[in-house]
């Protein structure tokens, strides 16, 4: 049997085991002091835009709206253009800024649409790039990065303050 080892996603396992009290994404949301621990990487009045912290690929990340809700029909209507207006700068950063070949964006609605946090709408912005899926994700059911997502973040970062406006 074949080992892979990657420390740094320790946190993963580690996290899970916490139960932190009340949402998350309205933690984050409430203490922009801590921006820097919870790799924000903007926010305005009505959204913020912050790492996924388990990601699918190296560079996905979520806007998210500061109102708590699980109802996008419901959300204000300037809530959601403010949300597809970053959507829009967050893919020209990752085509141009971070080299993506492609962008999926997507949102689960609900618990039973694939939502981890169902409580709180976010919009999640995936790079792709055309060699990103190989036989151990297909077959072995297992991703490998070969980066520091610290230093993901930092390069998104930096990258934001061209592409996110307020």
């Amino acid at each position: 049997m074949e080992y892979l080892y990657a420390p740094w996603r320790s946190g993963y396992i580690t996290d899970s085991k916490k139960s932190k009290e009340g949402c998350v994404f309205c933690d984050i949301s409430g203490h922009p002091e801590n921006d820097v621990e919870s790799q924000v990487l903007f926010r305005d009045d009505l959204c913020f835009v912050v790492m996924n912290r388990y990601p699918y690929t190296p560079g996905h990340f979520m806007i998210i709206p500061h109102i708590h809700t699980d109802s996008l029909e419901r959300l204000d209507r300037s809530v959601w253009l403010r949300m597809s207006s970053l959507a829009q700068d967050g893919t020209a950063m990752l085509k141009e800024g971070f080299g993506a070949e492609g962008v999926n964006l997507g949102m689960n609605l609900g618990a039973a649409a694939g939502a981890g946090i169902a409580e709180h709408i976010h919009l999640h912005l995936v790079p792709r790039f055309s060699r990103d899926t190989n036989f151990i994700t297909t077959v072995g059911e297992t991703r490998v990065y070969s980066v520091d997502f610290q230093k993901i973040y930092e390069r998104l970062k930096e990258l934001s303050a061209n592409y996110f406006k307020d």
